[in-house]
């Protein structure tokens, strides 16, 4: 279960939301109803816990300096945010992910 902190100040302008498990941070109240936003935030916490917290966010930022590189849009083309955008629609989906699922994104 996520602890949802709704704090605009914590998130950078055009951001709606971030986790860094236990906690999503929201931009604002109205977002806790955004089924599509709230799967994709929870599909991060999955991962986070998969990998440990602290490796997710190593290669997290490792991930996306090298592919700022190659894409104008690096975050976009990160495993993590491919899984999270290709599924955050499927409401199901953290009930049947396999583990590791974001790796054949890289």
């Amino acid at each position: 279960m996520a602890i949802i902190i709704v704090n605009k100040r914590l998130l950078t302008k055009g951001v709606a939301g971030m986790t860094i498990t236990p906690f999503i941070i929201l931009r604002d109240e109205t977002l806790k109803d955004n089924k599509r936003l709230m799967n994709h935030e929870r599909i991060h916490i999955r991962q986070q816990l998969e990998m440990l917290w602290l490796p997710f966010f190593i290669w997290y930022g490792i991930e996306f300096l090298i592919k700022s590189f190659k894409f104008k849009n690096a975050y976009r083309n990160l495993s993590f945010e491919r899984e999270a955008y290709d599924n955050d629609d499927n409401l199901n989906y953290l009930n049947n992910r396999p583990w590791y699922a974001w790796y054949k994104r890289i």
